[in-house]
């Protein structure tokens, strides 16, 4: 817990298989401790194709019976079938955004929310952005993603950064997006000389 505190949660992430991964999991954790599925994720990870969700998607009932006879994961019937709905839902989601990263981002416009917790008995359970991304999630067709799993999954993926003021991790996290911010303006910026016209070919004739 303690690694996975230090090196993953909280941290940016932009790969949809991360995405889906992490929506899973955060789903399964509703009313459970995340330690426990923590401690399956490597169980989950075998069992359901490396979280790839077009492989999920196609699920039949034969494999469904498969997962519940698996000890190295959940075994709930509503959240195995919810992993299946999901991956169908989130199929449809990347058909429509191109990736799934790209609709996600879009309730924290695109940057994480960097909150300043003093302590952990600060830290909400959901917060309006949870509620708008649970609320949209569930009109495309997604289960278990309540406004409190939401929010597990934004922090997870680092939508929010819901690391302390005092924690180590909240300034490395903090650096490492400003200086992200910061190579992207710089790419940019060079971009745009590139792609402009220059006076040195403006002038030139056929």
């Amino acid at each position: 817990m303690l690694q996975y505190h230090d090196r993953e949660w909280g941290v940016p992430a932009h790969s949809d298989r991360k995405h889906f991964e992490v929506l899973i999991l955060s789903g399964v954790q509703a009313g459970l401790n995340w330690s426990l599925v923590l401690n399956k994720r490597e169980g989950y990870r075998r069992a359901f194709d490396k979280f790839d969700p077009e492989k999920v998607a196609r699920y039949s009932e034969r494999q469904i019976q498969k997962l519940l006879s698996d000890p190295e994961i959940i075994r709930n019937r509503m959240k195995v079938e919810a992993a299946i709905r999901n991956a169908r839902a989130f199929l449809k989601v990347q058909e429509e955004f191109g990736k799934f990263d790209s609709y996600c981002w879009r309730f924290v416009d695109g940057r994480p929310k960097l909150n300043r917790w003093k302590t952990t008995r600060q830290i909400p359970a959901r917060s309006l952005e949870s509620e708008k991304l649970s609320k949209d999630l569930k009109d495309r067709g997604f289960n278990f993603v309540g406004p409190t799993v939401a929010y597990a999954y934004m922090q997870a993926i680092g939508m929010v950064n819901d690391h302390t003021v005092d924690c180590f991790r909240y300034r490395e996290i903090t650096r490492e997006f400003t200086n992200a911010k910061k190579r992207g303006a710089i790419v940019q910026r060079s971009f745009m000389k590139i792609t402009s016209p220059s006076r040195s070919f403006g002038n030139q004739g056929g």
